[in-house]
């Protein structure tokens, strides 16, 4: 591309597990993924420090020092490290920032979990013991749970799940059917 350097070089089909890890240490950088794939399409670095700098002060508008903290640090750190492991193309000229092919490789890492909530694995462990506990009540006769037997407890419990589980793949943006698709 004439006039433009762009910041990503192709790297291997997959990225290490620690360089995975190195990505997903740093709050701003998650944060930049997440709103990358929130918008499915592409930004610029000041809309990014916008809602990071959002996301870390907790006040909208954010404060113009945050602002131009987040700003200068996914200008020279971030960003370059990001692209230098082709996670996203970052156009250092355009400051614009689109997600690569590799962001899938990280992307099946982050987990949508509401701050103070469970995360999907925690409810599907709760969701798994509450149905043992069902099917063992009824083995064991305990009043009311006992007017249903195990065998239709446990087909609950598992239609629960799927139901659950159909739920999350449709509403996460990166679901499991949509990588399928690709």
């Amino acid at each position: 591309m004439k006039g433009r350097a762009l910041l990503s070089e192709p790297q291997s089909s997959r990225l290490d597990k620690s360089d995975i890890h190195d990505v997903l240490r740093n709050d701003r950088r998650r944060y930049v993924l997440e709103y990358l794939r929130s918008i499915d399409g592409e930004t610029t670095a000041r809309e990014l420090s916008e809602y990071i700098a959002e996301q870390e002060s907790g006040e909208s508008p954010p404060p113009r020092n945050v602002r131009q903290s987040v700003y200068v640090t996914l200008q020279q750190t971030h960003l370059p490290k990001l692209a230098e492991l082709d996670i996203v193309e970052y156009d250092e000229n355009e400051k614009t920032v689109t997600l690569s092919d590799h962001a899938k490789d990280v992307g099946i890492y982050l987990e949508v979990v509401p701050k103070y909530g469970l995360s999907w694995s925690e409810f599907y462990a709760g969701l798994s013991v509450l149905g043992i506990l069902l099917v063992l009540a009824t083995e064991v006769g305990v009043p009311l749970l006992d007017y249903v037997s195990a065998a239709y407890w446990a087909i609950f419990t598992f239609c629960v799940i799927i139901a659950c589980a159909v739920y999350q793949a449709y509403a996460q943006e990166s679901s499991v059917l949509h990588r399928v698709r690709e």
